[in-house]
């Protein structure tokens, strides 16, 4: 079981229509997917039409005898699931801390799935926390998406020094330049400047008022409309993903 984690310290990059989409891809190509939201704004779960709702609160899922199982939720896609956010989820760092080996809770959670699951994708909020580090220890991968803008860059760059000062394993992130408009002579001369930044991946989403349109449809965009430029775009990327961290595996 590979878990992805879906972050970046900075809100508003195009980090939940990523998880949404690159999830929903995953399971269109026969892999048994999670999809866990751990956003307290729960938009994941908005997007697939799920009710936000943990039955006894997120403390529930990270005790001794989690009951993660029992929260899991059927989509409306084949072999994808979702285990949603709910109110109680912006409690999750008090909780965490009271906990012990409060920084790998999560992943001994995750632990409990598997052989039930191929792919786990992580939904995550921005920002350092409790909650990040357990993310951070948890997840295979963390998949970076950026804005070519000098404060989502810098972002990036606290990112890796924070991996660095933890000693936690740097080749982990995975960046990509997300919400691209070309139009914009910052995004042109960023994407020229990192063009040759070999642990960025080559697949960039452009800005898209499709990609907006998942709130209207409540729907990954490769589900309503998968000739578009952006749903490609995410194929793409996901494909890309996919390789490199295959190939990763076999090295």
């Amino acid at each position: 079981m590979k878990t992805i984690a879906i972050y970046n310290l900075k809100g508003g990059v195009g980090k939940t229509a990523t998880a949404v989409n690159l999830a929903y891809l995953c399971s269109l190509q026969g892999y048994k997917t999670l999809l866990w939201d751990l956003d307290p704004q729960a938009s994941t779960t908005f997007y697939y039409q799920i009710k936000a709702k943990v039955k006894g609160g997120i403390k529930k899922l990270m005790g001794n005898n989690s009951e993660i199982e029992e929260a899991i939720k059927s989509s409306h896609y084949e072999k994808l699931d979702i285990l949603p956010a709910d109110l109680t989820t912006r409690n999750l760092d008090i909780i965490l801390d009271d906990m012990k080996s409060s920084r790998k809770r999560l992943k001994n959670t995750l632990h409990e799935l598997n052989g039930d699951y191929d792919y786990v994708f992580i939904d995550s909020p921005p920002g350092f926390s409790i909650l990040s580090e357990n993310i951070f220890t948890a997840a295979d991968y963390i998949l970076l998406p950026m804005i070519p803008t000098t404060l989502s860059i810098r972002a990036f760059e606290t990112v890796s020094e924070y991996f660095e000062d933890s000693d936690l394993d740097k080749k982990k992130i995975i960046p990509f330049f997300s919400m691209v408009d070309l139009r914009k002579n910052i995004h042109k001369d960023i994407i020229d400047e990192y063009q040759n930044n070999n642990q960025l991946l080559k697949t960039a989403i452009t800005y898209s008022s499709d990609v907006e349109k998942m709130g209207v449809f409540r729907a990954p965009l490769p589900a309503f409309a998968p000739r578009s430029k952006s749903a490609k775009a995410y194929a793409a990327l996901w494909n890309e993903f996919k390789a490199r961290t295959e190939q990763k595996k076999k090295h």
